[in-house]
């Protein structure tokens, strides 16, 4: 059994300070994919000592930031995602692990948030999705056993967001963002006709946590600092693991760590961990 957990840590630095760490010594994670580190590889290595590291870190100081920690090292690792006209630096990392006999490719996203008409925040994040589009039958034909995991800043479905009919015109809820989703986890192969209207093939991967909790609300991953979100569960399901279909075959265990309160919560995220059958 494997388990891998993934965390916007909003800050590894500030996550560290404010509680990761006896989280991480009661979770027995194998592997752990961050998104927003917001630190340099020394800071990195400070803050999670004895792991094996592998991070991307964003061209701005102090902004996004990916990596994976893990148990055992990687045989490989890549950054590149074939975008040149947009900045993706610190957002997208993969790493291959042979596990027990198996090769495992697990990658650490930070989608763009976006903002809805506001072209220099949201084109990014179009182009983001783009390449996601491409990338993943790649990743796919390469590993049968892959994983995304990341903060992927969309809310895929209604079950997806506590308030999502007051959400349907903003970056995160948007019909053309969730028609993405709609294709990435529609039918291999399948004409999939999204929620916008239009239509394109599915790329057959599997959301981990709806198929693991079906047909709910949330449970959710993300709150909104304003008014009281987290005490009334006001949340966000915008942080995934998404499987290829075979490795999505293998899933034991799939939670959400939601904090005891607000004051003992370590970031605006709450790691989304799924325990998985390797070899």
């Amino acid at each position: 059994m494997v388990r891998i957990s993934s965390v916007n840590v909003n800050g590894v630095r500030a996550a560290a300070r404010k509680g990761m760490h006896p989280w991480l010594a009661d979770a027995g994670v194998d592997i752990l994919t961050l998104q927003e580190v917001r630190a340099p590889r020394d800071e990195l290595e400070k803050a999670l000592p004895g792991w094996t590291l592998v991070d991307d870190e964003a061209t701005a100081k102090g902004r996004a930031g990916v990596a994976i920690a893990s148990r055992q090292a990687p045989v490989a690792v890549r950054t590149a995602f074939g975008l040149d006209e947009h900045d993706t630096k610190g957002r997208w990392i993969e790493a291959d692990f042979d596990i027990n006999g198996e090769r495992v490719t697990v990658v650490s996203a930070y989608v763009p948030t976006g903002e809805a008409e506001t072209p220099a925040k949201q084109d990014p994040k179009w182009a983001f999705l783009d390449a996601m589009s491409l990338r993943l039958p790649e990743l796919a034909a390469n590993s049968a056993f892959a994983v995304v995991t990341g903060d992927l800043n969309v809310g895929h479905r209604e079950y997806d967001i506590r308030n999502w009919k007051g959400n349907v015109k903003k970056a995160g809820f948007l019909p053309r963002e969730r028609a993405y989703f709609d294709r990435y986890f529609g039918a291999h192969g399948a004409d999939v006709v999204a929620v916008d209207g239009t239509t394109g093939p599915g790329l057959g991967w599997v959301d981990v946590g709806r198929a693991f909790h079906g047909e709910i609300d949330g449970p959710y991953t993300w709150w909104s600092s304003r008014g009281k979100a987290f005490d009334n569960d006001t949340g966000w399901r915008i942080d995934y693991h998404m499987a290829s279909p075979t490795l999505a075959e293998r899933v034991e265990h799939y939670a959400v760590w939601r904090a005891p309160s607000w004051d003992t919560r370590w970031s605006d995220h709450a790691p989304v961990t799924v325990d998985y059958r390797i070899g």
